[in-house]
């Protein structure tokens, strides 16, 4: 699969708004420590096995700072790295290096901890596996592009980009539109002829409805294994069908094995944790 990495404008302007947040006035530390003309060199190591993501941005960050900066890959995104193997050298001008080390590493951190996460989920799936793990919009706000694109070098799939997207028609929607199946008419009858339409259930008389309102996906929402198997039984290949809510690593086999389609989990992003990769000084 290939990773897409978002377009170049999109992540300058994050890397220059989290520059600003912590350059902006200066690095009074390394001004006061470091001559300007020291050259200096620092390797980017995994101190955990983990998956990278973000090398462009991690390159970015410093390309911004000093274009005097090299980066030096020794790894590409979606590469498993092992505990110690180095995924970047760095050499340039050391007070430009110490100044770009914290942004650079908060952005690879962050992005490598998402496709780790999501590369476990993928794993989880049995093997020869069709169903699709895919993200929620639970991401951090302004970074989207960056969270996605890690889900992306995990293995993972994206969900919607944003409400513009597509059409999802939510517990909330139905409640406020008075139904399942009112909702399912108007939305189409709004939706451009390109878009399909997702309704979310939380029980089988909804599932029931959705069907004969001609859903194209539909979004199971904290269903059961038993009540999975059962769902797709009655759908029977009509519609797509996306597992969301209670879904855990230890769940994806088998929810897997019941024949859905899509699982979707807000975990990948919102509870991912940043990975310990480390700028360590060689020179």
């Amino acid at each position: 699969m290939q990773l897409h990495p978002p377009p170049r404008f999109v992540v300058r302007e994050i890397v220059t708004r989290a520059l600003i947040e912590d350059l902006g006035r200066g690095d009074v530390t390394t001004d006061a420590t470091v001559p300007p003309d020291l050259m200096g060199s620092a390797v980017l190591v995994a101190r955990e096995p983990l998956v990278v993501s973000g090398l462009d941005v991690f390159s970015l960050v410093y390309a911004e700072v000093d274009p005097k900066v090299a980066i030096e890959r020794r790894s590409e995104d979606g590469q498993r790295l092992e505990r110690g193997a180095i995924g970047a050298r760095v050499t340039g001008p050391a007070a430009s290096i110490l100044k770009g080390e914290r942004v650079a590493l908060n952005f690879i951190q962050r992005m490598s901890g998402v496709a780790t996460k999501t590369r476990q989920f993928v794993d989880a799936l049995p093997a020869g596996s069709k169903v699709r793990i895919a993200d929620t919009r639970k991401t951090t706000p302004g970074l989207r592009a960056l969270e996605r694109y890690g889900v992306r070098c995990g293995g993972g799939h994206n969900h919607r980009d944003d409400l513009s997207s597509a059409v999802l028609i939510k517990d909330n929607h139905i409640a406020a539109a008075g139904g399942v199946t009112i909702a399912i008419e108007r939305a189409r009858a709004h939706a451009p002829h390109t878009s399909r339409i997702e309704c979310e259930v939380d029980r089988m008389s909804q599932l029931e409805e959705a069907i004969a309102a001609r859903a194209d996906v539909v979004l199971l929402d904290n269903f059961d294994d038993a009540a999975l198997a059962a769902a797709v039984a009655f759908v029977a290949g009509r519609a797509i069908l996306e597992v969301s809510g209670g879904v855990t690593l230890e769940r994806i086999p088998r929810i897997a094995a019941t024949g859905i389609d899509v699982i979707s989990a807000g975990g990948l992003t919102h509870s991912a944790r940043a990975v310990d990769f480390a700028l360590d000084w060689d020179a």
